[in-house]
């Protein structure tokens, strides 16, 4: 276990941004957990992972929880138990490199194990959901543990559960995996190369990655629209009709354009990026600028997979 007051989360967040955290304390095991949050019971608390998924807007004045378990175990041919520490690319590697498939769609998102659960990741038709068979958590509240099945966690869109009536009352602490036999190399490098073709790569400048939801709308709607965008790209689901954000955005002309030191990327326009040194206010004041001329253009609501911290 490790506690450190006032540091700095810029380690911590992969926007960049240099804000600085009350009380930074990580654990290595369960038991650790159970003992910060008991020491720090009645504070502001926050659990994060590898802050992929988050915008600082200012200092935390609180506790920053964050895991150091990293282990993954197979439980059976078919079945891996990974913590909730684990870079989620890490254990598709680790999988690959074995000769099992199934998680290999989600390589290269950024993020840890835990945080798969709570956002229900995705990429290329693949979520998380799709292989997830259940996760264990520690309820906040009685320190008790507690496993949530597939279905108990109620995936969603980028959603579940732990967004929603769970959020602040349990943090996961591993994820259970349905994995299969099979060579998942060649794959696993397609969805490498095609996401760095598009993407910027943890490093090389800051984002979070996908910073929109791709919205859906009713059927009326997309009717409406493709008689005046022909060309636009839908897809049909159960919760309606799935329009990518990143089409409307480059329709609206954000390709590339930049607002303080933030800048929505330029091969890829549902990213915004840390260019220069922005300030939070500059990403956030970008992404509204985003959303509202995406809902003037299409009459279409476009939200933050962003959490604003």
């Amino acid at each position: 276990m490790t506690i450190q007051e006032n540091i700095s989360l810029l380690p911590y967040n992969t926007f960049g941004i240099d804000a600085k955290a009350k009380i930074f304390a990580e654990y290595s095991s369960v038991d650790e957990l159970r003992e910060l949050l008991t020491k720090y019971r009645g504070e502001k608390m926050l659990h994060i992972g590898q802050g992929s998924n988050l915008l600082f807007t200012g200092d935390f004045d609180g506790v920053i929880l964050h895991s150091a378990m990293a282990r993954a175990r197979f439980l059976d041919d078919e079945t891996v138990e990974a913590q909730n520490g684990l870079r989620l690319d890490d254990l598709i590697a680790q999988l690959t490199d074995m000769c099992y498939c199934g998680m290999e769609k989600l390589s290269l998102i950024p993020g840890e194990v835990g945080a798969s659960a709570v956002q229900n990741v995705g990429a290329y038709g693949v979520e998380a959901k799709d292989v997830i068979i259940r996760v264990h958590t520690l309820d906040v509240e009685t320190l008790e543990e507690r496993v949530f099945t597939n279905a108990e966690c109620r995936f969603g869109y980028r959603d579940s559960a732990f967004k929603h009536e769970l959020k602040g009352r349990y943090i996961v602490t591993s994820v259970v995996y349905h994995v299969s036999k099979g060579d998942a190399t060649k794959t696993r490098q397609e969805i490498i190369e095609t996401r760095m073709a598009k993407l910027p790569t943890v490093g090389e400048v800051g984002s979070a990655g996908s910073f929109f939801m791709n919205p859906f709308v009713p059927e009326e709607k997309a009717a409406e629209l493709l008689k005046r965008y022909p060309e636009m790209p839908h897809f049909e689901t159960p919760q309606g009709v799935k329009i990518p954000a990143a089409w409307l955005i480059e329709q609206c002309g954000w390709k590339g354009k930049k607002l303080g030191g933030a800048q929505v990327w330029h091969k890829q326009p549902l990213v915004i990026v840390n260019a220069n040194n922005a300030t939070p206010d500059d990403i956030i004041a970008l992404a509204a600028q985003v959303s509202a001329s995406v809902k003037d253009k299409f009459g279409i609501d476009i939200h933050p997979e962003v959490n604003y911290i």
